[in-house]
């Protein structure tokens, strides 16, 4: 396979080292600086799937796509950058056709909901997948990624009721790569349920400074968490979404028990994101429930509150 990945930052450098593992033809496109990086030390890959390293000539560095070759065409095109670039990303894609097969599909591996939907203003439904990535990527250095934790295989599938037959040897791939990998055609559930998580657990986080499992241990901040989830299923019952769990109670259930348990050590990316004096994703996260829930009249304070404090200290660390 031909791939592209369209970013180069912790979750696009490591996909592409499970798809280099596995023997496809990766183009990575990134900033100037992670590109001369790559060009002239290779990719570098540690944590808990083990470690791998590919030289400069195992795969090829763009930091625009004018410089790639008019012959060179892509089977995917995996969009790997932040939830707020996807615009810019979709608008850059779409003038650069040349780079497209006639059954090219682009598979959106980000956070957060309304990407595709920004898509969709580009690109025909049939092109558009999603991934739900429910694994802890770092980047220490713009050439090395590293895998901290992992709750879940990456599924992949459509929001619009595509075929996803085809997708079997991409998910493949990315297994036999290093990280477990599937097709999920409804695909809607695991995007809100990953939402459930990132907005219960992602902001309050931030704010508080501290890694996801500290937030349990104090009633004051699962009382919380616990209106988050439930003004989102609020939300998603009167948008009708739907997720694996049929009320907010069976989801906290499995929450605490299960999935925060698995990532407790693991700090945010809105968190990492504040350090480093970077924009948040949380426009397509608690911002993207406070959109829907105006939609339809509805009232969410908690996401709310959490939202407009993370914008707040966003925003300060910006100036």
């Amino acid at each position: 396979m031909q791939v592209l990945i369209y970013g180069g930052g912790a979750v696009g450098l490591g996909i592409a080292s499970c798809l280099l593992n596995s023997g496809h033809r990766v183009d990575i496109l990134a900033r100037a600086d992670t590109c001369n990086l790559l060009k002239n030390e290779g990719l570098f890959r540690e944590g808990i799937f083990g470690k791998s390293y590919f030289p400069p000539p195992k795969f090829s560095c763009f930091t625009d796509l004018k410089e790639i070759t008019n012959s060179q065409k892509y089977d995917y095109i995996l969009v790997c950058v932040k939830s707020y670039d996807s615009f810019n990303a979709a608008c850059d894609l779409s003038e650069n056709r040349k780079i497209f097969k006639e059954n090219t599909r682009v598979i959106l591996f980000q956070n957060g909901w309304g990407n595709a939907e920004i898509f969709l203003q580009f690109f025909p439904k049939s092109q558009i997948y999603n991934a739900r990535v429910i694994t802890g990527f770092l980047r220490p250095q713009k050439n090395k990624v590293v895998i901290t934790v992992h709750a879940d295989s990456i599924h992949i599938g459509s929001l619009f009721g595509e075929d996803c037959a085809f997708l079997k040897e991409f998910t493949k791939a990315i297994t036999e790569g290093g990280i477990p990998c599937e097709i999920y055609p409804d695909i809607q559930k695991d995007i809100w349920a990953k939402m459930l998580y990132n907005c219960a657990l992602n902001s309050l986080g931030a704010i508080l400074n501290v890694p996801y499992g500290k937030l349990a241990e104090q009633e004051d901040t699962r009382r919380v968490m616990n209106n988050v989830v439930r003004e989102i299923y609020e939300v998603m019952n009167r948008k009708s979404y739907s997720t694996h769990w049929s009320t907010p109670q069976e989801y906290l259930e499995v929450f605490y028990s299960r999935l925060l348990p698995a990532t407790a050590e693991h700090e945010s990316s809105t968190l990492q994101d504040l350090r480093e004096g970077k924009r948040t994703e949380i426009d397509f996260l608690n911002g993207a429930v406070v959109k829907l829930a105006g939609e339809v009249g509805l009232s969410v304070p908690y996401n709310y509150t959490l939202y407009v404090i993370v914008k707040f200290l966003e925003k300060k660390r910006l100036i």
